[in-house]
């Protein structure tokens, strides 16, 4: 039995102007997912995906012949979707690797989240990391031959602290860094009830992004990840929020739905869902479940 397990993330700043080569600053989470694989005898993959609950969410079970997946056993219609990107997750990790799934067994395949799938903090991610640990083969290049994207979510679930992170053309860099400001007590981590496709963002971004200025969005980055100062932390969020905004022709966060709120608000990510970062010297839990958002979680819960 081969056990593996990969972080989730956060994106503290830096979201879609990582795509132009700009520095990201990015956080893994004490939350994850687990990947067990089992041999058997046969040559099929009984597959089966776990909520936090210990519930099952997606089940399939597919013949292998010579390596290569030839049929689906049994799955619902209503998991099609999920089979299809398992099988091509697969198909992808065997490109990169000829001799995996090459042997005549098969193997019974676990994966355990230890979050709400509708969290955003990293299901696709976590598998893809664990497939990869399980492939052998690199994680970035199986990123890309499936779900694509900066990467930076994969570096999170490889490291343990948080990171800077930048990808020039098919280079990656990853810097481990320490954040631990004295004002990490007042940092809370919010769900906006609504888990966000980033795809109607990106190509938003891409059609207005004529006035973008990596060094300046490089240097608001580096500073808050350097920061100590709660107030400079804010200032700097301000900036990096009113960036973006014009960017992607959206409207900031705290200004769409939190205007009353004192302290501040920052997107997290793909704008308009998943979680927001909200600065606070009170704990503003209250705050937010009075208007409908449950879901506050310290910075100290949520990241490593």
């Amino acid at each position: 039995m081969k056990q593996f397990y990969s972080n989730g993330k956060l994106f503290i700043a830096g979201e879609y102007v990582v795509l132009d080569e700009a520095l990201a600053f990015a956080v893994p989470t004490t939350y994850g997912q687990h990947l067990t694989v089992e041999p058997l005898t046969e040559p099929v993959i009984i597959w089966q995906s776990f909520d936090e609950q210990e519930n099952i969410w997606f089940e399939a079970t597919f013949n292998v012949v010579d390596g290569a997946i030839q049929s689906i056993v049994n799955t619902s219609i209503a998991q099609e979707e999920v089979t299809k990107r398992v099988i091509q997750i697969l198909k992808a990790a065997k490109t990169l690797n000829p001799d995996f799934l090459n042997d005549a067994r098969g193997f019974k395949v676990i994966n355990k989240l230890t979050f709400p799938r509708h969290w955003g903090l990293g299901t696709s991610s976590t598998l893809i990391n664990n497939i990869a640990q399980w492939a052998e083969v690199d994680a970035y290049k199986l990123l890309n031959h499936t779900f694509g994207g900066s990467g930076y979510d994969i570096a999170c679930a490889q490291h343990d602290t948080p990171i800077i992170y930048q990808k020039i053309k098919d280079a990656v860099s990853v810097n481990r860094i320490t954040f631990n400001p004295e004002f990490k007590s007042q940092l809370y981590f919010v769900y906006l009830n609504k888990k966000m496709n980033s795809r109607i963002g990106i190509a938003t971004y891409n059609a207005n992004k004529s006035n973008l200025n990596i060094p300046e969005i490089n240097s608001i980055i580096r500073n808050m990840a350097n920061c100590t100062n709660v107030a400079d932390f804010e200032d700097l969020i301000e900036q990096h929020e009113t960036i973006i905004a014009k960017l992607t022709n959206q409207t900031p966060v705290k200004t769409l739905l939190f205007k009353d709120f004192i302290g501040s608000v920052k997107s997290l990510g793909a704008w308009g869902g998943d979680f927001v970062l909200a600065v606070s010297k009170e704990n503003p839990t209250e705050y937010f479940e009075a208007k409908g958002y449950e879901t506050v979680i310290p910075y100290c819960d949520m990241v490593l």
